[in-house]
């Protein structure tokens, strides 16, 4: 039975036919529909149980007035007699039938819905976040990200949830109770009537300021969050700095601002309680001062008052907890609207809808009159690439250099489509790099960082992450030629896992810097793309192990075309072609031997690295690389 209610919603179920780089609606409503529309049957089904359970609900107090009315008749046996089926009935619908319609509705709610749409909405725009371009993860906490992520899908659900169930409870109960009321004396219903007037206002009033202070409380939190997250993640820099009282103060700040937006939220909530309790007990003490006083008049009997007292104190309980559950809906939208800030964001680089796989017979690479300046040169202005044009011919291998802010590293972006051009294009093999789709771009290129990142995953998981179908044996030889399977076999991590099953730990941090940039050899290795890019690929290598993994690099980049970038110049002196850049443009191009002959800008270089590196001018530009 819990199987059945469990699987409901398929696992990993996809977006929803027709989705595409737009997304989440940024809407409210249509954010709220584009997920729950999916599952609509469940949710249609939560409103039948929740239905049924208040119609239930609604005969208690009827019980209650029948029962006193058979208890204070005159004739006790005539009056069981007439009753005993009605009141056996009753009995029989509390016993068996609230119960199971009970569990019929906390089956689909707790079992169906619970797990299954929250999973749903999870797993969605997770899909559509991780495939957001790059600059999109560099302008906001990893932290914010994920756990705007995770809070979004519960706060979906549950307001979703709260409010199938409060809109039957006020709809239901409440128009039940005021049409029982009004049948026995209209005069009983005066003061639900009221009531129901000050009801409506009190939650116009208070509605809106809740969600308000709501959003602002969760958007504290994700900074909490962001800042906490931060701080784990950069835990080395922290502690080789000993800034850790300088974190304590930054977490502190975000705390603090959210101590104070819980504490808004909080006297808001205290003010809507106390509100609403005066409300309810006029409610009560009205119904009873009308009633009693009927009763004394002879108008009506102990029966009418019996059960319009238990519908009255019914609704004040009910209108308490619908209160309650109006805030927590509107609670949960404000989460919502803070996550919607960033999962309702279209991808901003995105393919064409005619675009087609990337076709490398060759291996060309061509940069015609490119222009790009991370959008912050205005039009004629100085750009990080400025009318740059360069021609790679299929297999030759070409060292870029340059001091730091030349372009180098932004010229590789740019190959890898992790931005547009501003001006010109680049193509492979005659094909624009905007008219094919950015998975077959990246997988026709193999690349090293410098930075070296790896997957908190095993390290045959993050080897294989180069070509997820090897087997084994390949991951092995991959390792050795990327000189990296002597110190994985001697790995052992915190859990006892050893050698290519050992994990790695967040972003690689159990392995040492040469370990890393090994491992991402060797997954490059296994890769085998027909265009190689190194980024400062042996930087992080002693002198030893670099001249050791040089003859292995010689190997994997034969036969492919390749770009490498080094500030160090002895390790890209032997590329078929140096390409000289400063300032965005291509000063110089020719092999390391015409380059010192021609005594120019590479020349100057060479003579000004000290212990091999290009020293960087004060002013060089942060981005560019």
């Amino acid at each position: 039975m819990f199987r059945f209610f469990e699987s409901r919603v398929p696992r990993a179920l996809p977006p929803p036919p027709g989705a595409d780089h737009r997304g989440p609606p940024a809407g409210l409503l249509a954010f709220y529909w584009y997920y729950i529309g999916q599952t609509r049957g469940l949710f249609v089904a939560m409103l039948l149980t929740g239905l049924g359970v208040a119609l239930i609900d609604t005969t208690i107090p009827v019980f209650i007035g029948r029962l006193v009315g058979t208890m204070t008749a005159t004739n006790r046996a005539g009056a069981i007699a007439a009753e005993w089926p009605v009141l056996a009935g009753m009995a029989a619908l509390l016993l068996v039938g609230r119960p199971l319609m009970m569990a019929l509705d906390s089956l689909v709610r707790n079992n169906a819905v619970v797990p299954g749409v929250t999973t749903l909405i999870r797993w969605q725009t997770h899909w559509h976040v991780v495939r957001q371009g790059w600059p999109f993860f560099q302008n906001d906490f990893a932290g914010r990200i994920a756990n705007r992520v995770m809070n979004t899908a519960m706060s979906l659900r549950e307001s979703v949830v709260s409010s199938i169930r409060a809109i039957w409870y006020i709809l239901v109960y409440g128009l039940a109770a005021l049409s029982l009321m009004l049948a026995s004396d209209p005069r009983l219903a005066l003061p639900m009537l009221v009531w129901i007037v000050a009801y409506l206002l009190f939650l116009r009033h208070f509605v809106p300021r809740m969600r308000d202070l709501s959003k602002a409380s969760s958007e504290a939190r994700s900074q909490v969050m962001g800042r906490i997250v931060d701080a784990y993640t950069n835990i080395l820099t922290v502690k080789l700095f000993a800034r850790a009282r300088d974190e304590d103060d930054f977490v502190r700040a975000a705390l603090d601002e959210q101590r104070d937006r819980v504490g808004d939220h909080m006297r808001m909530t205290t003010r809507f309680m106390f509100t609403l309790a005066c409300l309810n007990a006029v409610l009560l003490v009205g119904t009873a001062a009308i009633g009693v006083a009927l009763w004394a008049r002879g108008e009506v009997d102990a029966q009418v008052v019996a059960t319009a007292l238990p519908l009255a104190w019914q609704i004040a309980n009910m209108a308490g907890w619908v209160s309650w559950e109006v805030s927590g809906i509107f609670e949960n939208v404000g989460v919502v609207q803070e996550g919607m800030e960033t999962i309702a964001v279209p991808h901003t680089l995105v393919d064409r809808p005619d675009a087609r796989a990337l076709d490398v017979t060759r291996g060309e690479i061509r940069f015609e009159g490119v222009r790009f300046s991370y959008g912050q040169a205005p039009a004629g202005g100085a750009a990080v690439l400025d009318d740059l044009s360069l021609t790679i011919r299929p297999g030759e291998r070409v060292g870029l250099v340059g001091r730091s802010g030349a372009g180098k590293s932004t010229l590789v972006a740019l190959l890898l489509r992790f931005h547009d051009v501003e001006a010109g294009r680049i193509t492979i093999d005659g094909q624009d790099l905007r008219t094919v789709t950015q998975e077959s771009l990246r997988a026709a290129i193999g690349m090293v960082t410098q930075d070296t990142s790896l997957l908190h995953r095993s390290i045959a998981a993050n080897i294989r992450y180069g070509r997820p179908d090897a087997s084994q044996a390949e991951i092995e030889a991959a390792a050795r030629q990327a000189h990296a399977h002597a110190f994985i076999a001697a790995l052992r991590d915190w859990k006892g896992r050893t050698g290519y099953a050992a994990h790695a730990g967040e972003r690689g941090v159990k392995l040492s810097g040469g370990q890393r940039q090994r491992v991402a050899l060797a997954r490059v290795i296994l890769k085998n793309a027909p265009i190689l890019v190194l980024d400062e690929a042996t930087s992080a290598l002693d002198s030893e192990v670099e001249a050791a993994i040089q003859d292995q690099l010689d190997t994997l980049m034969r036969g492919k075309t390749v770009i490498a970038i080094a500030h160090r110049l002895s390790t890209i002196s032997r590329m078929d072609r140096l390409v000289v850049m400063d300032s965005g443009r291509i000063v110089e191009q020719g092999t390391h031997d015409e380059l010192l002959r021609r005594d120019g800008h590479y020349a100057m270089l060479w003579k000004l690295q000290s212990g091999g590196f290009i020293a960087a001018p004060a002013d060089a530009p942060a981005a560019g690389g």
